[in-house]
């Protein structure tokens, strides 16, 4: 059981950190002076379901983390 914990939270974790890298691609140095000047912006489409999956994935991260501390080791 805790061998199967420690694997899902290995893959949840790639996945999580991928997930956070694609979304970070377009945010560049380029607000910072000045290069884009939207304040607020609606998220659509893909980058609206990449965000959701990526809160999504950080719960379940957590949860299996949690999880694999109190699962003692057989």
């Amino acid at each position: 059981m805790k061998l199967a914990l420690n694997i899902a939270q290995i893959v949840v974790s790639v996945i999580l950190v991928v997930g956070i890298l694609l979304q970070a691609r377009g945010t560049g140095l380029g607000a910072t002076f000045g290069g884009d000047g939207n304040v607020y912006r609606t998220k659509r489409g893909l980058e609206k379901i990449l965000f959701r999956s990526t809160i999504v994935f950080a719960g379940l991260f957590f949860i299996l983390a949690v999880a694999n501390v109190l699962v003692p080791q057989s």
